[in-house]
């Protein structure tokens, strides 16, 4: 599928595919006060047989200076989506850091017909702002 190139990171557990892109919002970025701001791309894809319903998410947020923010809610952005089998569901949010790089990581928590949870995992990537990826 030419549309994974535009992804940087995936990764699949249990039939759902985590794919992630991130932009560094120069815009909203103030280094002369410690704000560094990016946004990120999520698509979710269920590739079971069964349909799946997101019911909420887990970060992890380490910044360059090795400091660890952990942020629950439920679903994302107000959204709990469900997903059919073959489809997907594509969501844009944000993250400022104190520093001009750092990562994110998590977990999703899905529900299934029969009432049963699962978690899916939230590849690792990296928040790293143009001036310092070297």
């Amino acid at each position: 599928m030419i549309l994974d190139a535009f992804f940087d990171d995936s990764e699949t557990t249990d039939g759902v595919t985590v794919r992630v892109v991130t932009n560094f919002l120069e815009d909203q970025s103030v280094p002369a006060q410690g704000r560094w701001f990016w946004s990120y791309h999520i698509r979710l894809e269920n590739h079971r047989d069964d349909p799946v319903q997101l019911l909420s998410r887990h970060w992890k947020i380490t910044d360059g200076r090795g400091n660890i923010s952990h942020v629950d809610g439920d679903g994302v952005i107000g959204e709990q989506p469900l997903l059919q089998p073959g489809n997907s569901h594509d969501y844009v949010s944000g993250c400022p850091l104190p520093t001009p790089s750092g990562t994110m990581e998590g977990q999703y928590r899905f529900i299934c017909a029969d009432g049963s949870t699962f978690l899916v995992e939230i590849p690792r990537f990296r928040l790293i702002a143009p001036a310092t990826a070297r």
